[in-house]
């Protein structure tokens, strides 16, 4: 090309950019601006790992799913009569209070769309707009997941809601080309929705710091096929002018991992649910194992390394412990994550039925222990190295600067500045003198407290400490039952308790002040003893002048700021579980909670045996709420030992179990239904599994039913498996016998045998193996024959040799370890076994596998 041809073009175009330049719009420039100021504050390098654009570090951030816009909890709050708006500020609150700083949520798309896919600016958009705006002004970094494909009914029956989702389904959703363009549509529209409350569009909001496709899509088609609907999700984002990284869910259909990796994402969504979920009851035992490894079996993909991990999802489902968070957050670490929200947190309001999710149970104010534990995981999250292994459990239990036991049910953080616990502790801090946080349940040398709910406390300058103390919480019931609004799992009682706090930095008899509205409290502390109620207070030292007000701010709250329930309780309730059997001729402690707003004037035990009055026995205060006695060893005779607890209070009295008004004293009194424990010989076989009793218990996989036996007034545990699966994973049931045993604990040590009543199923021998598991989760198991014909089979105990302990209950994603090896052989201790166990598959040969198998186990005792 000649230059002067050359030139000409080169002028052409600078006039034509010129021209460009001056003729562009006012609001386009302005708009160029808004982006400019708001462009993304994290990337994702060429290692996968996300980082903070402002000075190139590694994230970390760790925090909840939250609904309260949405589906039940918005329909839940209607009905309640409290507004969302107030719902969400509580909450966020809470969230900060926490510590914690990151939020998603899967939208439900069906509420806010057509079934073309146009967004529809209604109620639950504004409110997840109010609630992203909430969370920006605590600076809570926030993932959307767009698209949820449920519907919005669970737990109640569905709505006729008006979105693409709702008229294809998730599975027409993959594949049907409608729907396709339907969620490109709304993808596109939804990315481009401005806040009402912020006016920033979700693309351009930097707290907004990513967004994930859609939940859990379940892809069947091929590798090609899911790419490209990917890519096609990805591109009508990208149109739109977001340059955010966008992730895509890799956890399901794993089959498919390659697929997605070679998509145009920035990284790969994972979730655990290491206990899997819907139980229907609380489950017991040392789910550690369960958690201590979270192993990703594709992780040698070419494009895997290439792209960031996030944890959308987790819970320790149906667990009501606080042992169990931090050792998840280290696993997390340990794999690399570097984002994870537990699902779900419970609004405030809701949270005494627990209604929204029962499998999951999470609240500061209603399950305090467990969110000091998701606090402290917190911590851990943050403070823990990616990609290092701690060690292997159970030698890896304290770990850094945190320690979980399982035994002592306690998770706690200890640094020369934070002392976190989530239960009654005897840990002593590195440096007292330098502490500035401490976040806690119960007692430990800093504070002791005989209260029921949370406790902190922060130093904001020498000598001044803010302190915030929650009510009371109390489970009444076991919150992972089938629930409903008209069922209280959980009260709240708001009453003075005496706290005492041993800080140098505060010294004795420093000052306290409340701070939250209506908390007119103030005085000096006796010694180190303050007496009050839940609130926030100022305490100073002596002598210390401070011109802090309760407006001011301290991090991302106020220091007046407090958010707690009113007390719940309105009526006594007697928590009292009997023991299930007992020896004759030993003493009987009897342990209750008593629960009231209250204080009881008197608690008494009526035992009613050969005589016509019933034997009366006072109950003693021993802890707050608690009270125990002792049934004296005259009374504890073989047969059946029946008693009531009575409870007089404000003039009248009422008797448990049943609750009943009056005293099993009265002639008229109307109880039929007494506690009742039974009472054996010291040499009689204990029972560790009944199948007609404890089947309702059982945990594992879902190929058992319970079935009368042939046996009169018996029933079987009946496992039938038509074909093992070759990859190892053992059909396996687990019952915790622990709580069983109570009574029988000093008869352990003349036991030598395992005895199984019971039949093969499949009119041939059939292979099992029956294991106990202890208190570290660890099994000792032998395998027999059993035979078609009913019959009693011994194993004894010395016979049992340590194996691989199953994962139980089959965990979420299936693709996580089935097994786990502890770092060392244990020997077999009957006083440390808690659970017994009993699969199909351990010893049976590869050529069997496809033959059915079958077993009808009726008992297992000890002899």
């Amino acid at each position: 090309m000649p230059n002067c041809t050359r030139s000409l073009i080169c002028i052409r175009s600078l006039a034509l950019l010129m021209l460009m330049m001056l003729s562009v719009n006012p609001d386009i420039a302005q708009e160029k601006k808004i982006k400019e100021a708001s462009k993304n504050v994290i990337y994702v390098d060429k290692q996968g790992t996300m980082r903070w654009v402002t000075d190139n570090s590694p994230l970390a951030l760790f925090g909840v799913n939250y609904t309260t816009p949405f589906a039940h909890a918005y329909r839940a709050h209607q009905r309640l009569g409290i507004p969302h708006e107030k719902a969400i500020d509580e909450d966020v609150y809470h969230f900060a209070r926490l510590g914690l700083d990151a939020y998603r949520v899967h939208v439900w798309d069906c509420e806010i769309s057509d079934t073309l896919g146009n967004l529809i600016n209604n109620e639950h958009l504004r409110l997840f707009d109010y609630l992203l705006y909430r969370l920006k002004e605590r600076g809570i970094k926030i993932l959307i997941t767009p698209i949820a494909y449920w519907g919005n009914g669970y737990p109640e029956p569905e709505e006729k809601t008006p979105g693409f989702s709702t008229k294809y389904g998730k599975s027409n959703c993959l594949t049907n080309t409608e729907a396709i363009r339907a969620q490109e549509n709304y993808l596109f529209q939804f990315v481009n929705h401005v806040n009402q409350y912020t006016d920033i569009a979700y693309k351009d909001d930097p707290d907004i710091i990513a967004f994930e496709i859609s939940n859990e899509p379940h892809h069947e088609g091929t590798a090609g096929e899911t790419t490209g609907f990917i890519n096609r999700m990805v591109q009508a984002i990208r149109r739109s002018g977001c340059s955010k990284p966008l992730f895509y869910n890799v956890s399901h259909s794993t089959c498919l991992a390659e697929a997605y990796y070679d998509a145009n994402i920035q990284g790969g969504t994972f979730q655990w649910y290491p206990t899997g979920l819907v139980k229907r009851h609380e489950l017991k035992g040392n789910f550690l194992p369960n958690v201590a490894v979270y192993l990703i079996p594709f992780d040698t993909i070419a494009n895997y390394k290439k792209m960031a991990r996030i944890v959308y999802e987790y819970d320790a489902a149906d667990i009501g412990r606080s042992y169990i968070y931090p050792y998840i957050a280290k696993s997390f670490c340990e794999a690399g994550f570097q984002f994870a929200t537990q699902f779900s947190y419970d609004p405030l309001h809701m949270a005494y039925a627990n209604t929204e999710y029962h499998t999951h149970y999470m609240n500061l104010a209603y399950a305090p222990r467990k969110a000091l534990s998701l606090k402290i995981a917190g911590e851990a999250f943050h403070r823990l190295p990616r990609n290092k292994k701690a060690g292997t459990y159970p030698g890896d239990t304290v770990f850094d600067a945190f320690r979980v036991s399982y035994k002592n049910d306690l998770a706690e953080m200890f640094t020369e500045e934070k002392f976190m616990y989530t239960n009654h502790t005897g840990t002593q801090p590195p440096s007292p003198d330098k502490l500035k946080h401490i976040a806690g349940y119960g007692h430990s040398s800093v504070v002791m407290y005989d209260g029921y709910g949370a406790y902190f406390l922060d130093r904001l300058e020498t000598g001044v400490w803010r302190l915030e103390v929650m009510p009371d919480a109390i489970w009444v019931k076991d919150p992972f039952e089938r629930a409903s609004p008209e069922k209280e799992v959980s009260v709240i009682i708001s009453r003075k308790w005496p706290m005492t706090i041993n800080l140098p930095d505060l010294g004795t008899y420093f000052s306290f002040k409340g701070l939250n509205k209506g908390n007119e409290h103030l005085g000096a502390a006796d010694g180190n003893t303050i007496v009050i109620t839940p609130g926030t207070y100022l305490l100073s030292r002596k002598g210390k002048e401070t011109g802090r007000k309760g407006n001011d701010t301290w991090g991302n709250i106020t220091l007046d700021e407090f958010v707690a329930p009113p007390t719940t309780c309105k009526k006594t309730y007697v928590l009292h579980k009997p023991f299930d059997e007992i020896a004759a001729g030993r003493p009987y402690n009897v342990l209750a909670k008593v629960v009231s707003v209250s204080e009881p004037d008197e608690v008494n035990i009526y035992i009613y045996g050969r005589r016509w009055r019933p034997e009366i026995v006072e109950m003693n205060k021993t802890a707050a709420y608690t009270y125990s006695a002792v049934i004296d060893t005259n009374l504890v005779q073989e047969g059946f030992l029946r008693y009531y607890i009575s409870v007089r209070q404000n003039g009248s009295v009422h008797t448990y179990p049943a609750g009943n008004e009056g005293s099993p004293s009265d002639w008229d009194f109307i109880g039929q239904e007494p506690y009742q424990v039974r009472v054996v010989n010291p040499s009689s076989p204990i029972c560790l599994f009944d199948a007609g009793r404890d089947g309702n218990s059982i945990y594992g996989n879902d190929l058992f039913r319970i079935l009368p036996s042939g046996n009169p007034g018996e029933s079987i545990l009946s496992m039938n498996i038509k074909n093992l699966r070759t990859d190892g994973h053992h059909n396996a049931l687990r019952f915790y016998f622990a709580e069983k045993l109570k009574g029988r604990y000093p008869d352990l040590l003349s036991c030598k045998q395992i005895v199984l009543n019971g039949y093969s199923l499949t009119g041939d021998p059939q292979v099992i193996q029956v294991g106990l598991v202890n208190n570290l989760g660890i099994t000792h198991a032998v395998s027999l024959t059993i035979q078609p014909d009913y019959g009693e089979y011994i194993i004894p105990l010395k016979d049992l040799q340590q194996v691989k302990t199953l994962i139980l209950p089959n965990t979420y994603p299936d693709f996580l370890p089935y097994c786990y090896e502890p770092d060392k052989a244990y020997p077999f201790d009957l006083n440390t076994s808690e659970s017994i166990q009993f699969s199909i598959g351990p010893d049976i040969h590869e050529n069997e596998y496809n033959n059915p198998h079958g077993a009808a186990i009726e008992k297992i005792y000890l002899k």
